[in-house]
């Protein structure tokens, strides 16, 4: 081959070993960057994994944290009920206990209003006719000049209602009573006919008896029904004017109480009489911007003393029950009296008897005084 020849070739082998080598050269950029982008993955795929075991131990301490909670509130829940049932113990104890109280209360307000009944006392008093035995002393005249005393004794007389087809037997002798009690019943003769009768101890109930002292201010008055159209201060001024009035009934003041809230008060003069005379008139005109009239009332002190209560039965008293009206009232109660002064039928003589017929009441008192029975 001539080298005319060579040359071509040889061109065209350097125009392929460079095609070659920007091939290569292009196969060599595509490793480096294929290179790269496989440690770019590789590091976010470690990244990836680090986030994934980051994660997954998160949601292993949310599972822990979430069966703690779920212990503790199952555990707290067991408390809670445990102690609602306590409670509800407590409660229905409590309720009980109420109950209980509520009955005893009850029993005590039953007791209570039946004492008040017992010792409920409603008397007229007498006018009483009084003897002075002494003069006072002068520092009793001196305290009687402010005030006067009075001392009441009240006796309440035991009661029994004697109803119709009852009899009260009263003897001289106790130990006569005594014997007809022993006796189951007595048999009466009435004529032609027999009847049984039940004796009874007579019971009655408790009685009392109390001094009442009572103690009237003869210098100072009790007024009411004060309206507050005034401030306190200018009401008290304006009734301290009014009561030193003379026209008005008044008298010089010592000293006077007002209390707005309740619109009553007291007042107190220098002297005696004013303040009974405005008792007996009992109203009293002030000047309060207009005119008010007001309730005057006495000013008093009392005390209950020497209380004392008393119980028992009249010895020498029987009840008669079961009585049978065989006879008008007059003639059975004459055999009655006539079988029981018999000492062959445990009787004796016969203080006092009083027979009731059916349909018929009549109410016995007991004189504490003189230990008898009186007949109403």
């Amino acid at each position: 081959m001539s080298d005319a020849d060579e040359t071509p070739v040889m061109g065209e082998l350097r125009a392929d070993v460079c095609d070659a080598a920007a091939e290569i050269q292009k196969y060599k950029d595509l490793m480096e960057s294929a290179d790269t982008e496989r440690s770019r993955l590789l590091l976010e795929k470690a990244e990836a994994e680090t986030e994934k075991r980051k994660a997954e131990a998160e949601l292993q301490g949310f599972m822990e944290s979430e069966d703690n909670i779920s212990d503790k509130f199952n555990r707290d829940l067991l408390e809670v009920q445990e102690e609602k049932k306590s409670l509800d113990r407590a409660n229905q104890d409590l309720k009980r206990e109420r109950n209980d109280l509520q009955k005893k209360l009850q029993l005590k307000s039953d007791e209570s209003d039946s004492l008040q009944r017992k010792f409920k006392i409603e008397a007229r008093i007498r006018v009483q006719t009084v003897k002075f035995m002494r003069a006072l002393e002068r520092e009793e005249a001196e305290e009687a000049d402010d005030q006067v005393q009075s001392v009441f004794t009240v006796i309440q007389r035991p009661s029994f209602l004697l109803k119709g087809g009852q009899a009260l037997i009263t003897f001289e002798e106790e130990k006569v009573a005594e014997q007809i009690l022993r006796l189951a019943k007595c048999s009466v003769a009435c004529d032609r006919a027999k009847m049984d009768v039940k004796p009874y101890a007579l019971s009655l109930d408790p009685s009392v008896k109390f001094e009442v002292h009572i103690q009237v201010s003869k210098k100072s008055v009790r007024f009411c029904n004060a309206p507050p159209t005034l401030p306190e201060e200018r009401m008290r001024d304006r009734l301290e004017l009014s009561f030193s009035r003379a026209s008005r009934g008044g008298g010089e003041v010592e000293k006077l109480e007002y209390h707005k809230d309740t619109g009553s008060g007291r007042v107190t003069f220098l002297s005696t009489g004013v303040a009974e005379n405005l008792v007996h008139r009992g109203k009293f005109c002030v000047d309060a911007g207009s005119d008010v009239v007001l309730d005057v009332l006495p000013l008093y002190e009392y005390q209950l003393r020497k209380f004392q209560t008393y119980s028992g039965a009249p010895g020498r008293t029987v009840l008669l029950g079961g009585i049978q009206a065989l006879m008008d009232e007059e003639d059975l109660q004459d055999h009655l009296e006539i079988h029981f002064q018999k000492p062959s039928n445990y009787g004796g003589e016969v203080e006092n008897i009083k027979y009731v017929p059916d349909l018929n009441l009549n109410v016995v008192s007991y004189n504490l005084l003189k230990g008898d029975i009186q007949y109403v």
